[in-house]
């Protein structure tokens, strides 16, 4: 599936509806700009982009990858459930089936945060929180590879 945004290596919540994080492995998560004041700090996930699936001949795919930095900003009610014991797999990267943005239910109209949440497909569990909003940006070249992970 192209993707009309592959020429870009920078992205905002503005750009949310054109992006897909289908199959997007999680590597690492860190909070950064802790704000003790508001009780917020940012998410930052690092994260393989797939910026285009290209389906070969054969049936099978190849994917357009790049390392990249997705940082949600002014993070609050975060709630991280991960379970590798489930599928005794290896401690490794994880798989997000996509990010899901929702208003959050009485906030005021004033409030612009959403509710996001990052159904983990691999092993199994969820990531949500309310954020007002999120920076994507590339931190390597896009590669064409046959995995939708890149190796660390």
């Amino acid at each position: 599936m192209p993707n009309p945004l592959i020429a870009r290596d920078r992205w905002t919540t503005d750009d949310f509806a054109s992006l897909s994080w289908h199959d997007t492995t999680i590597h690492a998560f860190k909070l950064v700009d802790q704000n003790p004041e508001l009780g917020t700090s940012d998410l930052e996930l690092d994260i393989d982009v797939l910026l285009e699936w290209r389906k070969r001949d054969d049936g099978t795919f190849d994917f357009v990858v790049a390392p990249a930095t997705l940082r949600f900003h002014q993070v609050f009610g975060l709630r991280f459930s991960i379970d590798f014991v489930a599928v005794s797999g290896a401690v490794t990267g994880f798989q997000i089936e996509g990010i899901e943005r929702a208003r959050v239910p009485d906030a005021p109209a004033s409030d612009e945060s959403s509710h996001w949440r990052l159904p983990i497909i691999w092993p199994s569990g969820v990531l949500e929180f309310q954020s007002p909003g999120f920076t994507q940006w590339l931190t390597g070249a896009p590669v064409v590879s046959q995995s939708q992970s890149l190796p660390r």
